[in-house]
């Protein structure tokens, strides 16, 4: 129990993940306006005005709010189910790759490997386009040198990864190592990578409108203005800290929904796009170790290298 309070307590008090860092200059700058209402007040000056709260009524505020923030979480959520998707098609497509392909010849397996591998490229060089950052060493050990040197003049890199993979598939039905039905499958898979790819990219190149950010800001500092002058009476020497409180809650609400909007950034309300890549390239590690039952048996294959 006292370990939970304090798990509780600690959480309160975190800074990293929450978004006092980036609202502590405008929750500061309430305050200090709140206070000096309260010291204009204090001289006598006329700066009580309750009229004011009929400006922009709370609850008016609290709908925009409220819209901006599941908004926001709409796109983080759809997101998420991207990855998801995407993570559980690459491990279907390994698996079927790995077991339905046969190895007629000593250089399948390797060129197996090579498949998985670029696999696991595909969701690296997703996450890396997605962060619009160039081709690096991460890559570098997935695929071929050539591949990679390649890779690094597209434009969509992911794409070209799909490509790559495709072909492959097509090759081996080729070379009668997999059925027509196996390749539609297998094909199906790829195509549903590349949809989830097409779905994360509308994610980001959406952003919420920019006339309704705009808007929403200045209801904002336009109501934090105006808020001193209402409880000003009521409250005198509390005025600022109310303020700042006032400030704090609703500059906080409109900074989640700006954090989480896209969604496949570093920030720590972001996606874990990292972990999710490692995720995949120790499943295909693991699957590259099993043995398929029906490549157990000797007398199955010409070739068995394992």
């Amino acid at each position: 129990m006292t370990a939970d309070k304090l798990t509780w307590l600690r959480l309160k008090l975190q800074l990293k993940g929450s978004v006092i860092k980036g609202i502590y200059k405008h929750v500061l700058w309430c305050g200090a306006f709140g206070f000096l209402i309260s010291l204009l007040y204090h001289f006598k000056m006329p700066v009580s005005q309750p009229i004011l709260g009929s400006v922009i009524p709370s609850i008016v505020l609290g709908l925009l709010l409220v819209f901006r923030t599941n908004t926001a979480y709409e796109r983080f959520w759809e997101g998420r189910k991207c990855w998801g998707s995407l993570v559980n098609n690459i491990r279907n497509l390994a698996r079927q790759i790995w077991v339905s392909i046969d190895e007629i010849s000593p250089e399948d397996k390797e060129n197996k490997i090579t498949a998985l591998n670029l696999l696991v490229a595909f969701a690296v060089t997703t996450k890396l386009h997605l962060r619009g950052e160039v081709v690096n060493s991460e890559l570098e050990d997935l695929m071929p040198s050539s591949k990679y040197i390649k890779l690094k003049i597209m434009n969509n890199p992911p794409i070209e990864v799909a490509f790559w993979i495709g072909d492959y598939l097509q090759e081996q039905y080729h070379r009668n190592c997999l059925n027509s039905y196996q390749l539609t499958s297998m094909q199906e898979l790829l195509n549903n990578l590349v949809d989830n790819l097409g779905a994360c990219e509308r994610i980001l190149k959406t952003p919420m409108p920019l006339a309704y950010s705009i808007h929403l800001k200045q209801l904002l500092l336009l109501y934090c203005f105006l808020f001193p002058f209402q409880i000003v009476q009521t409250l005198g020497w509390w005025t600022g800290l109310i303020t700042a409180f006032v400030g704090f809650t609703v500059f906080g609400i409109e900074a989640i929904g700006l954090e989480i909007e896209n969604p496949f950034g570093y920030d720590a309300n972001d996606l874990p796009l990292d972990a999710i890549c490692e995720t995949m390239k120790r499943n295909i590690d693991d699957l590259i170790t099993l043995t398929p039952n029906a490549r157990s048996h000797p007398g199955n294959l010409t070739y068995d290298k394992s």
